[in-house]
């Protein structure tokens, strides 16, 4: 796994003091979202479509500050938006290496490079480099031509200053999966020190609504993609929830492992819904009707979710809730999922990719729209 062996000591202790205190709803990671605004208009996400005056708005380095010592995890994510374009990011960033926090900051990395002299190489400070696949996948995905080149020089400049780098991969309806598998290998040529995944969640506001997985196409894609898979792949993720991707295992969502901090407060219930905001974390644990959410909750919204922010702290729960879980989790840590049927699979022509909604997709519209 490509997680050093201090950040999963600290992140073990963590959920074991969690356990022990006899707490069936914590916190795993926070997402962490300075601002929405960005440079890139993906026509999958559903953040950027906000109005120009809440594209301006942005969390200031104390109330990120203050967010993280309410929540007590860990481990932070910094999405957005791209959080680079946040005029204080290298202070925000520096006040949680301080504090000792495990920071992923998630970026396009279109403006890696002339930002990397705000930020020092450290443990606690991991780039997150958002690449959908290999070149022609990701600049269709994210609307951009020349997107994958520029994070890739992104990614290698990261690397050659010292900096731990990985990358954050979402896959849709239609992904191939022969050409997800090479993305692997051009990965782990690059040096990354490990790579995520995740299936697209449906927001609302995204323009394009038709090429969203639904669950059992999620797992075969994810059965196609992760089986008969070679040693030199490392996953920044936990190994059952990969399991999980793979239709091997079940799990509950845990909307409360990953809560998200925003310029509007603390999102009820998750990082991908937004019904109603609380002022303090422990309103958000308190007041939240968490049963309202989850596949088993009949919620709609949440039908086809297979998500990380949902089920990933459910799958890290699982292996620390007994000797069995963490032997579970030994298990799937090294096999290969040896698997000749999906082997077959891979040789079926991927489905029609049909046309992404084409939105904002030159540099000029794009600050246009953040204006």
């Amino acid at each position: 796994m490509g997680v050093p062996v201090s950040q999963m000591w600290t992140t073990a202790t963590y959920v074991l003091k969690q356990r022990m205190k006899g707490r069936k709803r914590y916190p795993f990671v926070l997402m962490l979202e300075p601002l929405f605004r960005c440079n890139l208009a993906c026509a999958g996400c559903g953040k950027i479509q906000y109005p120009g005056h809440i594209l301006k708005m942005e969390l200031t380095p104390e109330e990120c500050f203050r967010a993280v010592e309410e929540c007590g995890t860990p481990t932070v994510a910094i999405p957005g938006g791209e959080p680079l374009m946040h005029p204080k990011i290298g202070e925000i960033v520096a006040g949680l290496v301080e504090r000792k926090k495990y920071i992923y900051l998630c970026t396009n990395a279109l403006l890696l490079k002339e930002k990397l002299h705000l930020f020092q190489p450290s443990k606690y400070l991991t780039f997150s480099v958002h690449v959908d696949g290999q070149r022609e996948h990701h600049d269709f995905a994210v609307c951009r031509e020349g997107g994958y080149d520029k994070a890739i020089e992104g990614i290698r400049e990261a690397l050659e200053r010292g900096f731990r780098v990985t990358t954050n991969t979402t896959l849709f309806d239609g992904a191939d999966a022969r050409s997800v598998r090479a993305f692997f290998d051009e990965m782990m040529d690059l040096g990354v020190e490990g790579m995520m995944l995740s299936p697209g969640y449906s927001y609302d506001k995204a323009p394009d609504q038709q090429h969203f997985l639904g669950r059992a196409r999620t797992r075969r894609l994810f059965r196609m993609i992760l089986s008969n898979r070679s040693k030199r792949w490392r996953f920044n993720q936990s190994a059952l929830f990969l399991e999980f991707l793979m239709g091997k295992r079940n799990y509950r969502c845990t909307p409360w492992g990953m809560p998200t901090y925003n310029v509007f407060g603390w999102q009820k219930p998750c990082y991908l819904l937004q019904d109603g905001y609380a002022e303090t974390f422990a309103e958000l644990m308190e007041a939240t009707e968490w049963e309202r959410y989850g596949t088993e909750s009949g919620n709609p919204k949440c039908a086809n979710c297979m998500v990380h922010s949902g089920y990933e702290a459910s799958a890290v729960d699982h292996t620390f809730r007994s000797f069995s879980g963490l032997w579970q989790t030994v298990k799937a840590m090294l096999s290969r999922y040896e698997d000749p049927e999906a082997l077959h699979m891979l040789d079926e022509p991927a489905a029609a990719r049909g046309e992404l909604v084409q939105i904002a997709a030159t540099p000029a519209e794009l600050e246009e729209t953040n204006a």
